[in-house]
């Protein structure tokens, strides 16, 4: 039952480019989660007309700073269910990726993922293993499926810090407007 309800899409909102391998997404589109591990609550948005940078704080930490621009942001957000009557115990990981506007068929492999700012973020209380990192190593694919289909198919590893999340495997539905 879950993963009937899992593969519904919340939201499916786009604008179809005039190449039939491409979209052009003008509006936040949600898309429920199939793959995501059953301590946790998983979500994959994206979000248009936005830009993404990463600052460092006075502590030498990067974090996201996201503003108004031209690009198209995808966000995979794994939060671990917390421990009841823990304080302190909540964990999230974090997958952000800077898109063109124009989405199409595109893979990358390892030193590539740099050039679409494809980064892995762990928030936790989890003293000097936490913040963002940029992803180095791995494979990050986009394809089409179907008409108004695209799948998210990433295999990750960070060095930096331990991760629960290593592989993205979703389906994202646009539905033309």
């Amino acid at each position: 039952m879950k993963y009937i309800f899992s593969i519904l899409v919340l939201l499916l909102t786009a604008c179809k480019s005039s190449q039939q391998s491409n979209y052009i997404v003008c509006n936040q589109t949600l898309s429920s989660i199939v793959n995501c591990p059953e301590n946790g609550i998983c979500s994959l948005e994206l979000i248009p007309n936005k830009s993404l940078e990463f600052k460092m704080d006075e502590f030498g930490n990067s974090y996201p700073v996201i503003t108004n621009g031209d690009m198209v942001i995808l966000k995979y957000t794994f939060k671990k269910k917390p421990v009841e009557n823990t304080q302190d115990s909540n964990y999230t990981e974090i997958v952000y990726a800077e898109l063109n506007k124009n989405i199409s068929e595109l893979t990358l492999k390892d030193n590539e993922l740099e050039t679409k700012k494809l980064y892995f973020g762990r928030l936790c209380y989890c003293k000097g293993e936490t913040g963002y990192y940029p992803i180095k190593k791995g494979e990050f694919k986009l394809t089409k499926e179907a008409k108004n289909t695209i799948k998210v198919d990433f295999k990750f590893t960070i060095k930096e810090v331990p991760q629960i999340i290593s592989t993205i495997n979703e389906f994202i539905s646009l539905k033309s407007n």
